[in-house]
């Protein structure tokens, strides 16, 4: 590793200003800092306080989201042979699936990276090492379908207008993973709903529902509370399985960087939601039992790795409690009163992304008046 860093010293002065490779400064120092910790503090956007930088930050969540890409990778091999009709091994499932889902990741990363690249260098900053994780999220909430060119036109979008508009990495209001999905799912609807686009090759006698899609359509769920958990169901690629999720959410809590303050409350608000609906019925959503919705569709995927967005959650202690109980509740709100959307976490996060400013304002100012009244 010395001879690594005095190679680096060496040939840095090449692409600092004044050098012959002035032009190429973001990319050597995106290159510099992603083996080596940088030495200078951050001066605005996301704060990191410990001894990590905001790159090791990144790469431990995207760590904990291997285990949904590599359970999604297996059950899109899964899902296609069952739609097919036809078995096959475990490493035959995964490696279909494998070649369906690392496109899909590759264009994400290459698109958006451009993009961060371009933006980089034209204001003269670093790379923002933000995208490490988007570049994961957006193929994982994606069906395995989905044309690689709209994963592109998606990803190319969720960065400059849910990201570099409002400043970069630590400036966005919205999650830009979710925002690339909204897009998609708005532009592009029949490539992003509907019974077709969760089965890659699938027999035509095959419906191709997801659990809820099913069960919005007014029928009984299709699975029981352990497959589900488990995650053997058409979905989004990494969407499926709630057990990889809370392995996931266990490295996120373990390593201090995931809060359990808006994760644990975000199954709280669903779980009650859905269990006042319970009491008054209406309809099979309505009808569905409470801990069913919990690990039906994307609801534990959102709550574990979207909701948690230090950048777009809210930041304040009591506001965290608030703004998670609010995605939960919310999710079960959309996901049982409008049918047609029944995956209703996706929205509710970005809602509350929009709402968490304001919740931690009345946070702040109820503090303020508290310590008010004990002055007088």
């Amino acid at each position: 590793m010395k001879a690594l860093r005095k190679l680096l010293d060496n040939v840095k002065p090449n692409f600092e200003k004044g050098g012959k490779l002035e032009k190429l400064h973001t990319t050597f120092d995106a290159f510099e800092t992603f083996l080596f910790v940088p030495g200078t503090p951050t001066s605005g956007g996301a704060h990191i306080r410990d001894g990590i930088d905001l790159k090791r930050t990144m790469i431990t969540v995207v760590f904990a989201m291997i285990p949904c890409l590599l359970f999604g990778m297996w059950n899109v091999g899964h899902q296609h042979f069952l739609g097919l009709g036809e078995s096959a091994e475990l490493m035959d499932k995964f490696f279909y699936g494998l070649k369906v889902v690392l496109p899909i990741v590759a264009v994400a990363y290459i698109a958006g990276l451009t993009v961060e690249f371009i933006f980089a260098t034209l204001k003269g900053h670093s790379i923002n090492e933000g995208f490490l994780v988007t570049g994961m999220l957006i193929p994982l909430v994606l069906p395995p379908t989905i044309p690689l060119w709209m994963v592109a036109v998606g990803t190319i979008f969720a960065v400059i207008i849910g990201k570099e508009v409002f400043g970069g990495t630590g400036m966005n209001i919205l999650n830009v993973a979710l925002t690339a999905r909204v897009f998609l799912f708005f532009a592009y609807p029949q490539y992003m709903s509907g019974d077709s686009v969760w089965i890659s090759e699938m027999a035509d006698a095959v419906s191709g529902a997801t659990t809820l899609g099913v069960v919005a359509a007014g029928n009984a769920a299709p699975l029981g509370f352990m497959d589900m958990f488990l995650g053997f169901e058409p979905g989004s690629i990494g969407e499926t399985s709630a057990l990889a999720c809370l392995i996931g959410a266990a490295l996120l809590l373990i390593t201090g960087i995931g809060s359990w303050r808006v994760m644990i409350p975000v199954f709280i608000g669903g779980y009650l939601m859905a269990l006042l609906f319970n009491a008054f019925g209406g309809n099979a959503l309505l009808d569905m039992p409470a801990h069913l919705h919990l690990v039906a569709g994307g609801f534990a995927f959102g709550a574990v790795f979207m909701a948690t967005d230090p950048v777009t959650a809210a930041q304040t202690t009591t506001g965290k409690y608030i703004y998670g109980f609010l995605v939960g509740a919310m999710a079960i709100l959309i996901r049982t009163v409008n049918p047609a959307y029944p995956e209703g976490i996706m929205l509710a996060i970005l809602l509350m992304n929009v709402f968490a400013p304001l919740i931690d304002h009345y946070v702040v100012q109820a503090n303020v008046q508290r310590r008010l009244k004990r002055a007088k």
